[in-house]
């Protein structure tokens, strides 16, 4: 399968009902779904992947799709359910857990892909329990940030390594009253991390 291809399946997922603005549920859109997982894919890191805060199921979804073994975890049950509407849509396998992320103990994951919460709402519930989960699941973690992350995400993961860190352009669509344009273009980071051994 071709990016584009992936891409243009992904873009008929169903996406939030009515998303947080707490949890920060923003969907991951379908071109920066592909570029991740295709950047996973060419590194040979599409085993046995987990979406940690998997929402809708995009990321696994996309995954699945590349031939991954999927896993989708996310604690709020609404998104939960579309994500499973959504693999049933594409016909694909992937196991949904409904579990807070930072209680969560999984065995067996190669690669963890995640758009985890930013923090912007509230810092203890942002991208800092996400990584840790995500370092304690995986020796391989593709991870999206708010642009200019790179010191606190170095920092932090230690002893894990940035191997790469890459520029995307995330559209973010409207989705909550405040938001003034129908999409607002937005440069994130995305970041793969390695650790010798599950950190």
């Amino acid at each position: 399968m071709k990016k584009k291809q992936l891409e243009m399946m992904l873009e008929k997922l169903e996406g939030f009902g009515r998303p947080s603005f707490y949890r920060e549920q923003y969907a991951t859109p379908a071109s920066v779904a592909a570029e991740m997982l295709f950047l996973a894919a060419m590194r040979g890191d599409l085993g046995t992947v987990c979406d940690l805060g998997c929402g809708t199921g995009v990321l696994a979804i996309g995954a699945a799709l590349l031939g991954a073994r999927a896993v989708g975890v996310e604690i709020d049950g609404e998104a939960l359910a579309v994500a499973r509407r959504n693999a049933e849509k594409l016909k694909v396998d992937v196991d949904f857990v409904r579990a807070d992320v930072s209680r969560l103990d999984l065995m067996g994951i190669d690669t963890v892909v995640m758009n985890p919460p930013f923090g912007a709402q509230k810092a203890s519930a942002g991208d800092r329990v996400f990584l840790r989960k995500a370092l304690q699941t995986a020796k391989t973690v593709y991870s999206l940030h708010n642009l200019g992350s790179e010191g606190f995400v170095r920092s932090f993961v230690k002893p894990g390594t940035v191997e790469e860190i890459y520029r995307i352009a995330f559209p973010l669509k409207r989705c909550f009253e405040f938001h003034s344009q129908d999409v607002k273009v937005i440069e994130v980071e995305l970041y793969r991390i390695t650790c010798e051994s599950v950190c």
